[in-house]
């Protein structure tokens, strides 16, 4: 399977386990969007259905922060412009924002889409994320079908909480990609 990377606003940088994933793991690709620091939702949307058509396997998405709004907004459109709407086979939502608060910085990204994800689908929340209580992590993996991992205290789960290449969330993607795997057959 390939693996999608989704950066959140600003992108991920050389710190962040999204980036080491790339360096180190097989099959991970970022999906580079023209304009991480104004975020446009349309834009990046249609962005990450070029990258689906692009990729020659079938498809998780990880996603970091605003990658995780990006997600749901691009499953709730309907993946606009993709071949294979059954190529993508799970999603690792990490760090999900509260893209409705008034001081969010990327407004076209509100509000969240709260609806149930077509394949498997994990999100991972920090219990003292500056972007998004916990709560509101709670009613979004629920609205979205999800499983809920929670990671105590590791603020936005950014290249800042010193996780490194992150086994934890690694073997959270090997079986969330196993459990892809058993859905395809």
């Amino acid at each position: 399977m390939q693996i999608l990377t989704l950066p959140g606003l600003y992108n991920s940088g050389p710190g962040h386990w999204q980036t080491r994933w790339e360096a180190e793991l097989p099959h991970v690709k970022r999906v580079e969007q023209q304009d991480w620091e104004h975020p446009v939702k349309d834009a990046w949307v249609a962005t990450l259905s070029v990258a689906v058509n692009a990729a020659t396997d079938e498809v998780v998405l990880v996603a970091h922060s605003l990658g995780c709004a990006l997600t749901a907004w691009w499953l709730a459109s309907g993946m606009p412009g993709v071949l294979d709407k059954s190529k993508v086979k799970a999603a690792l939502l990490v760090a999900p924002p509260d893209v409705g608060r008034t001081d969010f910085p990327a407004a076209s990204f509100s509000p969240m889409p709260l609806i149930r994800f077509p394949c498997p689908v994990a999100v991972v929340a920090s219990s003292d994320d500056p972007w998004c209580d916990l709560s509101v992590a709670q009613d979004l993996a629920r609205a979205w079908g999800a499983e809920l991992h929670l990671i105590g205290a590791k603020g936005h789960i950014n290249g800042e909480s010193g996780l490194g290449s992150w086994k934890q969330g690694q073997d959270w993607l090997s079986t969330l990609v196993a459990k892809a795997a058993k859905t395809v057959q």
